[in-house]
């Protein structure tokens, strides 16, 4: 037996469903409307723009979606900040749990199983509503930040993937399709908002986690090299010689030395 959320019915939670399924579109909408307000999209592009229009209170996102997957648009939803508070909750036929936990590392809260039970859905949906309503209560006010535009918002989708595999850079091709664009868009996207070229920031990026690694921790020069994706310290010495005018074991005497006591 279904339990009703509480709460008005002039003042319903708003939910996002994004699935390419006119099948499963109808089955979940028939089980929220009684409960929520309810709109839809068909792709995660769509889902992303018709987050930022509608603000809803959670997003259910199906993972396998053409043009842009439902792990695509949360990454755009998590690196824009109108919409990357709200909770995203995949919908997926998928069991593996490699695909489950690249659904947590890309931001959702939660995965529902399809084909899905009732019950379960609604309470999840409950669940994540309240707790997302105590969050918010508790947290001081947040500072208003300015929207971001769309090139904006891909640049910095595309630098929080950056930053998540360091050790083993994707290819071009491979960053542009996990964030819902092309090769040559996300090339002329991020030179012209960075001034460099992806490649390029992947070098930066790896000499800035670098050098924190050198100071914050006595880990060993060849694990630092391995960590930030360099297959023997040599090579890491040589590049990190370049960008910062010294060795990596003379950066951590230099930064040692001026640390306070």
């Amino acid at each position: 037996m279904l339990t009703a959320p509480q709460h008005n019915n002039h003042n319903k939670h708003c939910i996002l469903l994004v699935d390419d399924s006119p099948e499963e579109q109808r089955r979940v909408l028939d089980l929220l409307r009684p409960y929520y307000r309810t709109i839809v999209a068909f792709n995660g592009e769509q889902g992303y723009q018709r987050a930022l229009a509608s603000q809803p209170d959670l997003i259910l996102m199906d993972v396998r979606m053409p043009k842009t997957d439902g792990y695509s648009a949360c990454r755009l939803l998590k690196a824009d900040p109108q919409t990357r508070d709200i909770p995203v909750i995949f919908l997926t036929s998928a069991h593996s749990p490699d695909e489950r936990i690249e659904g947590l590392t890309v931001g959702g809260v939660d995965y529902v199983a399809k084909p899905f039970v009732a019950e379960e859905i609604l309470a999840r949906i409950r669940i994540h509503l309240d707790l997302s309503r105590r969050i918010s209560s508790a947290a001081p006010p947040a500072q208003e930040e300015g929207m971001r535009n769309p090139n904006e918002v891909i640049v910095a989708a595309a630098k929080r993937l950056i930053a998540q595999h360091l050790q083993a850079p994707l290819p071009l091709a491979e960053i542009a399709r996990r964030i819902g664009t092309y090769e040559k868009k996300l090339l002329q996207t991020f030179r012209a908002q960075t001034g460099l070229t992806v490649f390029g920031f992947i070098r930066e990026e790896r000499i800035r986690h670098a050098c924190h690694l050198l100071e914050k921790t006595d880990m060993s020069i060849l694990d630092v090299a391995d960590q930030i994706g360099f297959q023997c310290a040599a090579n890491f010495t040589t590049a990190f010689r370049e960008r910062m005018g010294m060795t990596p074991s003379a950066y951590r005497q230099s930064m040692r030395k001026d640390a306070p006591c």
